[in-house]
């Protein structure tokens, strides 16, 4: 019998840690407030969570590695000696997370941060884990990082668009409804880039994404996973994109042919139901709408349906995550066909691209979305991913220039002054 993998030795400062949270006045835009490079984010519209420092962390691999976080967080908040004053989602100890797309072999990470500010609806709050007398730390300007050398990823655009060809013949052969399939570029810099940085830059520009920093992984992401508050549920579906033109008559033109392809609607629907079947375990009263709606961000254009239900069962953030993961928006339909067949032709080591990405607290309460529009830092070499949906009507070249629209997001927040 194979036996499973066993999460990595975990670190944590002390055994029932001190954990207080306060109201406090400062109205500073969250991420000016983040110190260093160690920095964690969930922020949108100005408003979210910043994190910096290490109180604890914990590494988790195979595919339990959603049960065994919750089982590690649940056991952390169990231990911690919590005075939270201020009572909303996020305040008190929250975990940041960041998961692996795929269990194989799949690094997924948590960390407590020692300092956290958090901020909703005008209101803003500071969690200090341990005795730290100063938490708010003076900042320096991150700096734009120089010497920008790009080059292709793990495969070149021809090879990935007979990928593309490849998965289309298997599709048109009734194997499967849908597949995502993702591909790579890759930037090298002269010096370390400073999360911040990419940061600041992606939440300028896409304001209405969840802009976020876990571990090295930072991006800003349109697609909400799931949304826990209380008994209230909800997620945000995304499959379906055009790029944006200059020409707001052009752009108008192709928003509304986005609104009637069949493709583009097929694979809309796919995404939709596979999120409204994992919840309908969980929840009651879904509303799942008929129609999608328009999206539009900077540089594309979306189909977008919200679902939202009424917890049944008392499921974590942490759990509704794991039972969505994947949705036929970051892997396809029926899902272990499509996983199977990405991991034959793909040829790409995921990493956390396309997993859940966000925050838990200790009530239960918390925000993931699926980690798109992202790159993975690692000292000077930055790798930025893009993923398209394969459904019968695709077309090799038109899916290429897909995958680059989507890769711009990054690519262009990267080299901005």
């Amino acid at each position: 019998m194979t036996s499973l993998p066993l999460p990595n030795p975990l670190r944590v400062v002390g055994s029932g840690v001190s954990v207080r949270t306060t109201a406090i006045s400062d109205d500073s835009a969250l991420l000016s407030l983040l110190p260093d490079e160690t920095a964690y984010a969930w922020v949108r519209n100005g408003e979210g969570l910043v994190g910096w420092g290490e109180a604890a962390r914990v590494e988790l691999s195979g595919p339990e590695r959603f049960s065994r976080a919750q089982r590690w967080w649940s056991n952390w908040c169990a231990e911690a000696d919590i005075d939270d004053q201020v009572g909303l989602p996020g305040s008190g100890p929250v975990a940041f997370a960041s998961f692996a797309f795929d269990p194989r072999p799949g690094d997924s990470v948590l960390v407590v941060p020692q300092v956290i500010v958090g901020r909703r609806n005008g209101r803003t709050w500071l969690t200090v884990i341990g005795t730290d007398p100063h938490p708010i730390r003076p900042t320096t300007t991150p700096r734009r990082p120089s010497g920008i050398r790009w080059s292709q990823g793990t495969r070149s655009a021809p090879d990935w668009q007979s990928c593309v060809a490849q998965a289309i013949s298997r599709i048109a052969a009734g194997e499967l409804d849908k597949v995502v399939l993702a591909r790579d570029v890759v930037a090298t810099t002269d010096e370390p880039v400073d999360p911040r940085f990419l940061l600041d830059r992606l939440a300028a520009r896409f304001p209405e994404c969840w802009t976020f920093s876990v571990d090295g992984l930072v991006g800003a992401t349109p697609e909400l996973l799931v949304r826990r508050e209380d008994d209230l549920v909800t997620s945000r579906v995304l499959a379906g994109t055009v790029r944006r033109l200059a020409d707001a008559v052009a752009d108008g033109r192709l928003t509304e042919a986005l609104l009637a392809s069949g493709k583009d609607q097929e694979e809309h629907d796919f995404a939709v139901n596979s999120v409204a079947a994992a919840l309908a375990n969980h929840c009651t009263d879904l509303d799942v709408p008929e129609r999608p709606h328009v999206l539009r961000l900077a540089n594309v254009v979306h189909l977008a349906t919200d679902v939202t239900g009424r917890l049944a069962d008392g499921a974590p953030a942490l759990a509704l995550a794991a039972s969505l993961h994947p949705t036929a928006a970051v892997c396809g339909t029926p899902t272990e066909r499509a996983l199977g067949l990405i991991r034959e032709i793909e040829g790409l080591d995921r990493g956390r691209y396309a997993g859940p990405v966000g925050w838990i607290d200790s009530h239960g309460d918390g925000e993931f979305g699926i980690a798109l529009r992202c790159a993975e830092i690692n000292e000077n070499r930055i790798r930025l991913f893009a993923g398209c949906g394969i459904v019968a009507g695709s077309d090799p070249e038109s899916e290429l220039a897909e995958s680059q629209a989507k890769l711009v997001a990054v690519r262009d927040a990267l080299e901005s002054d």
